[in-house]
């Protein structure tokens, strides 16, 4: 790390680019992502640029080699739990965010107590039902919590496909919502990340008291 580089400076350089207004909201926003795969491990670093106070990661997995065509790991980290390779990455970033995480697998059982004291929980798996688990835990349990979901983005189609719906009052869909992992379909860097950017905008907006997509 740059010697010079102290938070007094790293704030100083997000000030320079966001509004002090939009500076004081983002210092004080905290998000928990559920899954650090190719959509949550883009998402979490997203996250971590943009200045947030803190990030709650949740991922039961180790990097593998195949996850290199999409997600943020490196080759070095291959073997290591994700949570543990996204704070390593993270901390490259932005070494002053506070972090926490679970190691473990996310269930209906456990859901709601791990992500109560977020207010906005980005969902970032893989499997439908473990979305499906995920969402449906928190929307029936956790009356002030907002999920942001992630759903269609595999394949090679149209950016513009991809967009951001608000569902419900405290659901928010992410994707194209048909293009779904597969035997059948492609999974890109781009267009995954493309996906991740939607979803931690949605969650910037969110922070930012605005709940329109």
């Amino acid at each position: 790390m740059d010697e010079m580089l102290t938070r007094e400076r790293f704030e100083q350089e997000l000030a320079g680019r966001q509004t002090p207004e939009v500076r004081e909201r983002l210092r004080e926003g905290t998000v928990a992502v559920a899954g650090l795969g190719g959509l949550g491990s883009n998402i979490a670093l997203m996250l971590a640029r943009t200045g947030i106070r803190k990030l709650f990661l949740a991922d039961f997995d180790r990097v593998d080699p195949s996850n290199l065509n999409r997600q943020a790991y490196t080759i070095s980290q291959i073997g290591m739990k994700k949570t543990e390779a996204m704070s390593e990455l993270i901390r490259q970033v932005n070494p002053w965010i506070e972090l926490e995480f679970f190691d473990g697998r996310v269930t209906q059982e456990n859901a709601a107590e791990l992500f109560r004291p977020y207010p906005i929980i980005c969902e970032a798996f893989d499997s439908p039902e473990a979305k499906a688990d995920l969402v449906n835990s928190i929307l029936s349990q956790l009356p002030g919590n907002t999920v942001i979901s992630g759903s269609g983005m595999a394949g090679a189609y149209s950016s513009n496909q991809i967009k951001t719906a608000k569902k419900m009052k405290r659901l928010y869909v992410c994707g194209d919502r048909t293009h779904g992992i597969s035997n059948e379909e492609s999974l890109t860097a781009a267009r995954v990340s493309i996906c991740a950017g939607h979803e931690a905008n949605m969650a910037v907006r969110l922070i930012l008291g605005e709940e329109e997509v």
